[in-house]
């Protein structure tokens, strides 16, 4: 799949875009040769479709097949957005700074910067969810797989970096710059030669269980001595952004 393809499908959603990134293994560092593409982005109704009996989609999700490969795209209207980023609420963050950026506005531009003021120490609630969810995935499946082992470890690596740095780094490749983990090589190694569910031949259960475990506890300890805000402090900055766009959507 080509970059342009990915833009086609960018340019032909029904409202104007704020944003639009890459999400899911291919942000993650881990894509396999048959990974799907997340694509996930915010759009902008218009004034009309907002005030009016008949509103526009807060929502809109698509999915298609494209040279043999899945595409799932995402967006959000941008005030249900701007109401996620003042929660808990990791996906979002990671979606607003992948680097992986396939549309971009000034006013994205600035949006990554008044999300800064977003982020809490409550954030690790989000990976600690995020990382049990896949623990028993993991656990309960025969063979298991490496993909929810990778999503594991990523995400509790990217909680634990997020409570140390404040900042947003969903790349596992890039987080093991950092963290040194022995063994994250051999598994990305595993999960980017092999299919989507390649599987962990005598697998070492516990070892990668106290693993889990000790990350978890790793997270617990950087969430107690972040320096993170307990409240976000952006919402004046976000309320000003969101009465912008819409009055621009008017206008236009």
């Amino acid at each position: 799949m080509n970059i342009p393809d990915l833009n086609t499908i960018i340019y032909q959603q029904p409202y104007p875009l704020l944003f639009a990134t890459i999400s899911g293994s291919h942000l993650y560092g881990f894509p396999s040769p048959d990974s799907d593409y997340d694509l996930r982005g915010v759009h902008i109704l218009p004034v009309r479709e907002v005030v009016g009996l008949n509103t526009g989609e807060e929502t809109i999700e698509l999915s298609q097949i494209n040279e043999s490969l899945e595409i799932d795209l995402v967006t959000h209207d941008v005030k249900k957005l701007f109401l996620l980023l003042l929660k808990k609420n990791g996906y979002v963050l990671e979606q607003l700074y992948s680097p992986l950026i396939l549309k971009s506005t000034p006013e994205y531009e600035e949006l990554k910067i008044i999300a800064n003021g977003c982020v809490t120490r409550y954030h690790c609630y989000h990976y600690f969810g995020f990382a049990a969810t896949q623990w028993k995935l993991f656990e309960k499946e025969q063979p298991r797989r490496v993909k929810p082992l990778l999503y594991v470890y990523r995400v509790l690596l990217t909680g634990i970096y997020l409570m140390q740095t404040g900042i947003v780094e969903a790349n596992l490749v890039k987080l093991n710059e950092v963290f040194n983990l022995s063994y994250i090589p051999d598994l990305i190694a595993a999960k980017l030669t092999n299919v989507e569910k390649s599987v962990l031949p005598d697998a070492d259960f516990s070892f990668y269980q106290q693993e889990y475990n000790r990350l978890r506890e790793q997270l617990e300890v950087a969430s107690q001595a972040s320096t993170l805000p307990e409240a976000p402090s952006g919402k004046a900055a976000l309320d000003d952004l969101l009465i912008r766009l819409r009055v621009r959507s008017y206008d236009s």
